[in-house]
């Protein structure tokens, strides 16, 4: 597999090789020791989450308090996503910019972001399904948000996704410099610490 790092520090683009017969296809789409050479560290694999979405469908900007926030690995099994990365870590020399991968059933590439980075995904098919490991269980009370229309951030939806479809939840989450002045959001200091940790504790 080919992983390339994104715009965004600390996160991947990861493009698996295909093997084609007249069967049909095989491939491995996740590898934990060729991601550990890259990120410093093993995903420490904790929860699965499957989600299917009509087309249109917005999810996000989540994230989740560090530590131990939650790093994700994200592939669409059907259908195709915009899959966006936010740079929500005060003091980083990115905060406040995005990049984005195009996940399909055709190229069938993943993202992997790490703890403290935002995450959202727009559906450009009916029934798009995205399948996304995480480093920890789901813990409501520090689960957070960011509404992904901010025009502060200024993510762009690409004409296939149509009209944008959000949950209350997302519209009515602060934007990102509103989020910053509350204190909800990561910073630099204590996420690039934390990455520290898990490098020390897996060697």
């Amino acid at each position: 597999m080919l992983i390339r790092e994104l715009s965004i520090p600390d996160s991947y683009e990861i493009t698996p090789r295909q093997f084609r017969d007249d069967r049909g296809v095989f491939l491995e789409w996740y590898r934990f020791d060729k991601l550990s050479e890259v990120v410093g560290h093993p995903l420490d694999l904790r929860q699965a989450n499957t989600s299917v979405s009509r087309r249109g469908a917005l999810r996000g900007i989540h994230f989740a308090d560090v530590p131990a926030g939650q790093a994700k690995y994200v592939t669409a099994s059907q259908g195709a996503v915009l899959d966006f990365v936010i740079d929500i870590r005060v003091g980083s020399p990115t905060f406040g910019e995005w990049d984005s991968v195009l996940l399909d059933s055709v190229d069938r590439r993943a993202v992997y972001l790490a703890e403290g980075l935002g995450h959202a995904f727009v559906a450009l098919t009916e029934d798009a399904t995205v399948s996304y490991l995480v480093s920890d269980v789901f813990n409501a009370p520090r689960e957070h948000g960011i509404n992904p229309l901010d025009p502060a951030i200024g993510l762009v939806f690409p004409p296939e996704a149509g009209e944008l479809l959000l949950s209350t939840k997302d519209t009515d989450a602060p934007g990102l410099i509103e989020a910053a002045e509350a204190g909800l959001l990561p910073t630099w200091d204590v996420v690039r610490a934390h990455y520290a940790f898990l490098s020390e504790k897996s060697n």
